[in-house]
C-alpha cells in the first residue's frame, strides 16, 4: 500500500465537497465640427481606433458629422467591413435598395447572413438608424448571448417586443448604467461608433495581452491520482465543457474516460479500491454532494447516497475493508450527519453510529472502528472517546471558543492519536495525545511564527514523516531522512518550482505537481530507486510563465500596531518602477481562512491588465496562532476593514499606488468586504465588485444552511448577536449605509448558494436601484455559492474586465 496513508484519498474528497464562502447608456461623443479632414474630423478615441481598424472611412459612412444621426444604409456598410462579409451575386430583395445603390452591397451581405431583416417592400436605407434597432443588429452580429446580469429598464413598455431582448443584451455586455433605454431615438455617428468600440471589446483589448479566455479555461488535465497499488492513473480532463474523470495503465498512454457528466463538473474524487473509484458532485450549486462509484472502466456506476436534499461527507475510505466506506449524511435531520457504512457493490447503507444532535465530527481507527467524536455547540467542544465500539462515548477534554484542539488519525498502533492543537500555546502545533491518561504525550512540532497546519503520515514505517506549516509559502520540517532526501531530489529536478507529493507507491514511486506563481501547475511521476523523472501533464500549456507576474509577499503595520501579511502582485514590467498604478484589493473569503502563494488565475489576470493586486490576511485569518484569529472577533467593517484601507494607504504613501483608481473585489466575505468598502469607506475606492457577498449580516446569520447550526454561537461570538449585538450587526451591514455609497458597484449572485442566500445580493441592488443607483447585477441561476461551470465563470470574468477598465482605466 502506499506509504502515504490512504487518508489523504478521504482528505481530497472531504476538501472538495467542503469547498464551496458607467455613464448612462452609450452617450454621445462630444460634439466636433467637420472639417475637410476625416482624420482631424474623428476626435474620440472610439473612432479614432475604428478608423485605424479600417472600419469607418468618414466617406461613404458618414463619420466626419458624429452628432447627426447616422442611417440604416451607413450603418450597414460599417458593419460589412467589421464582419468581413462578401456581398452576394444578386443585389435584389428590398424594393428601395437598387443594386445601383452604394450601400446594396452591404444591406444584401447584412440580409444573407441573417443580421438584418426587412419585407420586400423595403429596407428605409435613409431612415434613421433606432438604438432599438441598433441593439438587434450587434445582437445578432457579435452573438450577444445571456450572460445573466439582470436587466431593467425604466420604459421596458416603450420597446418593442421583437427588439426587447436584444435591448436586455445591449446592456448585459456592455456594462453600461442607465435606466432608460429610449429605444425610438435616432442614433448618432458618435454614438454609432462608441457602441461598437464597445461590441468589439475595443475598450479593454490591447496587443500582446494574454487572452482572458487563458486564465479561466478548465484545466487540460488536473487532480492525478495513483491507484493504491500504483498500476493506474486517474485524472480529471474536460469533456463537453465539463471535468471529467479519465483512467489510464501506468506507464501507458491508453486513457479512457469513464464518466459523462454535462451538467456540473466533477468536484473531486479518489480511489475506493484498485478497481474502484468514488466521485462527487452537486446539482446547480446547492452543495447537497452525492457520492458515486464507478469501475475503472466506467461500468457499473451508482449513485451511493441517492437521497433528496442531503449532503454526503466521506469520513473514511476503509483502506481494510475493500467493498465499504464511511459516510456522514444528514437525511435524518439537515442539522447533523449520522454515520453510514455504505457497500460500494450493492449500495447498501447500514446505520453505523446515530448523531444524538451535538457531534460534528468523526475519526475512526486504522481498522475502521469509529472510535473518537467531537461535540460542539460552536464554541465549547469536546473530544470524546471509546475503546471498543460496542462502549459508551466518554469526554476526554474540552476546548472553548479560539482553542483548537483537532483529532487528525490514530498512531499506527491505534492507541495514541495525532492532533492539531494550541492548547496552552497561541500557535498550533501537532501532538500526541493519550486517551488512557488523558494528557498530550508528546509535541511533535510547533513554529514560534505560525501555526502548524498538517502532517505528512507513512504507514510503512508506523510514523510521521513531516510537519507541514505555511509562512509566506509552504514549509516542511523533517523527521526521516529518507523522506528529506527524497524531497531535496525531486526540488532539484524541478529548479525553480515548488512541490506538493500525491503519493508515494510501494515501489518508491512519488506522484507529485510542481507549481509556481507563474504556473498552474506540472504532474510528474518520479521513481526515486532510478531517478527517472517522467512528465504527465501540464495543467495550463497555453499559460506563458513568462507573461505572468510575480507574487510577492508583504509584511505591513495596521494603524494600531498589528503585523499584518499579504501579497502584492503588480503587472509585469512594473515591478522596478513602479508608481501611480490603479489597485485592485482582492479580500478572500471565510473570512477564517488565508490567501496562499501560488498561482491564482484571479490575480494574474488582473495583473496583466495593468492592474496592482493586493491581498491582505488581515486580522481574523487563519494561519497566524489564537491571538491574531480572536483579533477579528466582533470586527466585521471594522478593524478588519481597516486593515485592508492601511494596506491600501500604505502602497499610496509608497507612491504605487494611485488613490483616484483603487477597487475592491472579493467573493463570499471578501464580496461582504467589497459592500462594505464602498459603504464605510466611500473616499477609498472607485469601483467595487460583490461576488456572493452578505450585505446584511441579520439575515446572513439567519439564513445559515441547516448544517451550520451548531456553529451559530461560534458566529455570534466572532461576528455579533442579532439580539445582544443588534447595534453592532446595523452599523457593520452595508445594506443600511447605502447612503455613503458613491462608487459603482458590480454584483454577482448564484442562485442556489446555500452559504449566502440570493437575498443578500437582491437587497441591496433593489435598495441602491431604489435610489436611482443602475447596479449590474449579474445573477446565475444554475450555481450557488462561487461559480462552478466554466461559461459562467467567462461571462463573469469578461464583465468584470469591462467594469473595472470603464472606472479605473478610462479618463
Amino acid at each position: 500500500m502506499n506509504t502515504i496513508s490512504k487518508k489523504v484519498y478521504a482528505l481530497t474528497l472531504t476538501m472538495a465537497m467542503s469547498i464551496a464562502l458607467i455613464q448612462p447608456a452609450v452617450q454621445a461623443a462630444e460634439a466636433v465640427k467637420p472639417t475637410a479632414s476625416v482624420s482631424e474630423a474623428i476626435a474620440s478615441k472610439a473612432t479614432k481606433t475604428l478608423q485605424q481598424l479600417g472600419y469607418i472611412d468618414g466617406i461613404t459612412d458618414g463619420m466626419t458629422q458624429l452628432t447627426t444621426p447616422i442611417t440604416r444604409a451607413e450603418a450597414a456598410i460599417i458593419l460589412q467591413r467589421v464582419l468581413q462579409l462578401d456581398a452576394p451575386a444578386s443585389l435584389t430583395g428590398f424594393a428601395d435598395v437598387l443594386p445601383e445603390n452604394e450601400a446594396a452591397p452591404a444591406i444584401y451581405a447584412l440580409k444573407q447572413g441573417g443580421f438584418i431583416q426587412g419585407k420586400a417592400k423595403g429596407y428605409a436605407p435613409d431612415a434613421p438608424l433606432t438604438r432599438a434597432q441598433m441593439a438587434s443588429l450587434f445582437t445578432r452580429a457579435f452573438e450577444l448571448k445571456d450572460n445573466g446580469i439582470q436587466v431593467v429598464y425604466s420604459d421596458a413598455d416603450q420597446i418593442p417586443a421583437v427588439h426587447a431582448d436584444d435591448a436586455a443584451r445591449v446592456k448585459q455586455h456592455f456594462i453600461i448604467e442607465g435606466s432608460a433605454f429610449n429605444a425610438k431615438q435616432s442614433v448618432t455617428h458618435g454614438e454609432f461608433a462608441d457602441a461598437l468600440y464597445l461590441a468589439l471589446g475595443l475598450d479593454v483589448k490591447s496587443d500582446g495581452l494574454t487572452p482572458l479566455e487563458d486564465f479561466f479555461k478548465q484545466p487540460a488535465q488536473a487532480g492525478f491520482q495513483m491507484s493504491p497499488d500504483g498500476k493506474h492513473l486517474a485524472y480529471l480532463e474536460p469533456w463537453n465543457n465539463r471535468m471529467n474523470i479519465v483512467v489510464t495503465a501506468n506507464g501507458q498512454d491508453k486513457p479512457v474516460r469513464i464518466t459523462s457528466e454535462t451538467e456540473r463538473n466533477i468536484a473531486g474524487f479518489a480511489w475506493a479500491t484498485n478497481e474502484k473509484l468514488l466521485y462527487v458532485q452537486d446539482k446547480a450549486g446547492d452543495e447537497n454532494y452525492h457520492i458515486y462509484v464507478t469501475d475503472i472502466d466506467g461500468k457499473n456506476s451508482k449513485d451511493l447516497t441517492p437521497y433528496p436534499d442531503t449532503r454526503a461527507i466521506l469520513i473514511d475510505p476503509l483502506e481494510n475493508i475493500p467493498d465499504e466506506i464511511l459516510v456522514g449524511l444528514n437525511k435524518r435531520d439537515p442539522r447533523i450527519f449520522d454515520v453510514y457504512r455504505i457497500n460500494i457493490k450493492t449500495g447498501e447503507a447500514v446505520l453505523a453510529a446515530e448523531n444524538p444532535g451535538n457531534i460534528t465530527g468523526w475519526l475512526t481507527d486504522h481498522e475502521g472502528k469509529i472510535r473518537v467524536a467531537v461535540s460542539s455547540d460552536g464554541n465549547v467542544s469536546s473530544l470524546l472517546y471509546r475503546e471498543s465500539e460496542d462502549q459508551k462515548f466518554e469526554p476526554l477534554l474540552t476546548t472553548k471558543l479560539g482553542e483548537t484542539f483537532a483529532p487528525v488519525m490514530f498512531t499506527y498502533d491505534n492507541k495514541n492519536i495525532y492532533a492539531i492543537s494550541n492548547l496552552e500555546r497561541d500557535k498550533t502545533a501537532i501532538v500526541e495525545y493519550s486517551p488512557s491518561s488523558k494528557k498530550v504525550t508528546k509535541t511533535i512540532y510547533e513554529n514560534k511564527d505560525v501555526d502548524v497546519s498538517s502532517f505528512v503520515p507513512s504507514k510503512e514505517k508506523g510514523t510521521i514523516l513531516a510537519a507541514v506549516y505555511e509562512t509566506d509559502k509552504v514549509n516542511y520540517e523533517f523527521f526521516d531522512q529518507e523522506f528529506k532526501t527524497l524531497m531535496q531530489d525531486i526540488k532539484a529536478n524541478v529548479p525553480g518550482k515548488e512541490i506538493s507529493i500525491s503519493s508515494i507507491s510501494e515501489e518508491s514511486q512519488v506522484l507529485f505537481v510542481a507549481y509556481s506563481d507563474k504556473a498552474m501547475g506540472t504532474y510528474y511521476f518520479y521513481d526515486s530507486k532510478t531517478g527517472k523523472l517522467d512528465k504527465l501533464a501540464d495543467a495550463a500549456p497555453w499559460i506563458d510563465e513568462k507573461q505572468m507576474a510575480d507574487m510577492k509577499p508583504i509584511t505591513y503595520k495596521s494603524r494600531d500596531g498589528l503585523t499584518l501579511h499579504g501579497y502584492l502582485t503588480l503587472p509585469q514590467g512594473a515591478e522596478a518602477e513602479a508608481s501611480d498604478l490603479p489597485l485592485v484589493v482582492v479580500p478572500h473569503g471565510g473570512p477564517w481562512a488565508r490567501d496562499s502563494w501560488g498561482f491564482n488565475p484571479e490575480v494574474q489576470f488582473l495583473a496583466s491588465r495593468g492592474y496592482a493586486v493586493l491581498q491582505v490576511n488581515f486580522r481574523g485569518s487563519t494561519g497566524y496562532g489564537k491571538e491574531f484569529l480572536d483579533a477579528g472577533n466582533k470586527e466585521w467593517g471594522k478593524a478588519m476593514q481597516n486593515d485592508l484601507t492601511d494596506g491600501v494607504n500604505w502602497l499610496v504613501e509608497e507612491g504605487k499606488v494611485d488613490p483616484k483608481r483603487v477597487a475592491i473585489y472579493g467573493g463570499s466575505y471578501g464580496g461582504y468586504a467589497a459592500l462594505a468598502g464602498l459603504a464605510f469607506t466611500p473616499e477609498v475606492y472607485a469601483a467595487g465588485i460583490s461576488y456572493v457577498g452578505p450585505s446584511n449580516i441579520f439575515t446572513l446569520l439567519d439564513s445559515l444552511p441547516p448544517y451550520w447550526e451548531s456553529e451559530r454561537s461560534m458566529f455570534y461570538e466572532r461576528v455579533g448577536d442579532p439580539q445582544k449585538d443588534k447595534e453592532l450587526l446595523t452599523a457593520i451591514s452595508p445594506l443600511f449605509h447605502i447612503d455613503q455609497m458613491k462608487a459603482p458597484l458590480f454584483v454577482v449572485q448564484g442562485a442556489n448558494d446555500p452559504r449566502v442566500k440570493q437575498a443578500e445580493s437582491d437587497q441591496i441592488v433593489e435598495a441602491l436601484r431604489k435610489r436611482g443607483v443602475d447596479v449590474p447585477y449579474m445573477l446565475k441561476t444554475n450555481e450557488g455559492h462561487g461559480f462552478a461551470n466554466v461559461e459562467n465563470q467567462l461571462d463573469l470574468y469578461r464583465a468584470m474586465e469591462k467594469f473595472l477598465n470603464r472606472h479605473l482605466m478610462q479618463p
